[in-house]
């Protein structure tokens, strides 16, 4: 039962020319199956429209009651530049394509307080002194 197949087919198929990618609602049934994983639907999606899984990025995936059938959006962009010059960044994350880096919650209120002791311009000074310095 673990490698019965999901059919995927896509609907409300649009090339959006201004960000350079086609979109599309897709939907996967697959029944007898739990929620099919992204990465498959990534590299089922790239072998339809014949381009690689890389610049296919999918999300917002609902399964419908019952289980069998799911409903997700996907984008396929041209190539990786325009991926990364439009999709946002939390999905580059996602992907692997970009590295989110957070500073820790006490120094984020310690620059905070510092940058409340002075006045205008200076408040930039010294948020950025205290990220060099603090690393």
């Amino acid at each position: 039962m673990a490698d019965a197949a999901a059919t995927i087919r896509t609907r409300k198929f649009l090339t959006n020319r201004l960000l350079n990618r086609k979109q599309m609602v897709v939907d996967i049934l697959h029944p007898g199956r739990a929620t099919v994983p992204k990465t498959e639907v990534r590299e089922k999606l790239a072998k339809l429209y014949k381009t690689t899984p890389d610049v296919v990025f999918c999300f917002g995936f609902r399964t419908n009651f019952g289980g069998g059938r799911t409903t997700g959006f996907a984008l396929i962009y041209d190539s990786l530049d325009f991926a990364k010059k439009f999709e946002p960044k939390y999905r580059l994350a996602r992907h692997g394509l970009l590295k989110i880096t957070r500073v820790s919650r006490k120094q984020r209120k310690e620059r905070k307080n510092r940058q409340k002791k002075v006045r205008g311009t200076k408040k930039a000074k010294v948020g950025a002194a205290s990220g060099s310095a603090k690393k």
